[in-house]
């Protein structure tokens, strides 16, 4: 198969995904060395690397060294994720937003908390919990951790006015994070801020953001009753 030379990287992956969906090869299919397609393509052995090896990053290829180049078996698909911003959200959802700043102290963090944003024992962190409304009902709490190593600024902010999720999202840049999914029964006080029924069960996200392996923050967001969570899922290729 000849094709019209190929001048760049991203004409050369979409020839090779043209030739997946259209089953020239299929899933498992060792294809072509990068050699041979740069001979084919008429272009340059390191834009076929670099376009077999963004196919390989977004799951679509699987690359082995000493043993080629495969379709992947089983494609990976990815589901985007988005760190919300809670004001937004209530919004676009056509509610009128409200919040209000139920505590905050700067106090040592919990071995737990230590622990999941690599802080040694004994730090002391921002210690913020806020509850946001839609329509005056509760809608989320926001429990959140901030290190003011890394944001002194941090200590500053009135977040009696402005949200930790909001203030953050606009002046905090972040690099990498972990998050995890679970849920709870509401106890007496997380039943009392949500004014729901204890023992209620409840959607919860965890999540801690860093920047260059510096923490940032850790946030627990805990849903009133019914939440759902819409994501996307991603199909790049």
């Amino acid at each position: 198969m000849t094709v019209q030379a190929l001048n760049n990287w991203q004409s050369v992956q979409e020839e090779v995904v043209r030739r997946i969906h259209g089953g020239v090869w299929n899933q498992g299919d060792l294809i072509p060395n990068e050699a041979d397609l740069a001979k084919e393509f008429g272009c340059a052995r390191a834009t076929v690397n670099r376009a077999l090896q963004n196919l390989a990053d977004s799951g679509l290829l699987d690359r082995r060294r000493k043993a080629g180049t495969r379709v992947a078996t089983f494609p990976v698909r990815k589901a985007t994720l988005e760190i919300a911003l809670i004001r937004k959200e209530i919004s676009e959802k056509g509610h009128t937003y409200s919040y209000i700043q139920i505590s905050r102290k700067r106090i040592t963090a919990p071995a737990s908390v230590a622990a999941k944003m690599n802080l040694p024992q004994g730090t002391k962190l921002l210690h913020i919990i806020c509850v946001h409304s839609a329509d005056s009902k509760p809608y989320v709490i926001e429990e959140r951790w901030i290190n003011p190593d890394a944001v002194p600024a941090a200590e500053e902010v009135d977040f009696s006015q402005i949200s930790p999720n909001e203030w953050l999202l606009k002046n905090v840049p972040y690099s990498e994070g972990d998050i995890a999914f679970s849920a709870i029964s509401a106890d007496e006080q997380v039943a009392d801020l949500l004014e729901c029924e204890t023992g209620m069960g409840l959607f919860v996200i965890d999540r801690s953001t860093r920047r260059d392996t510096q923490a940032i923050t850790s946030v627990r967001l805990i849903f009133s009753p019914g939440y759902q969570m819409v994501t996307t899922l991603s199909f790049p290729f």
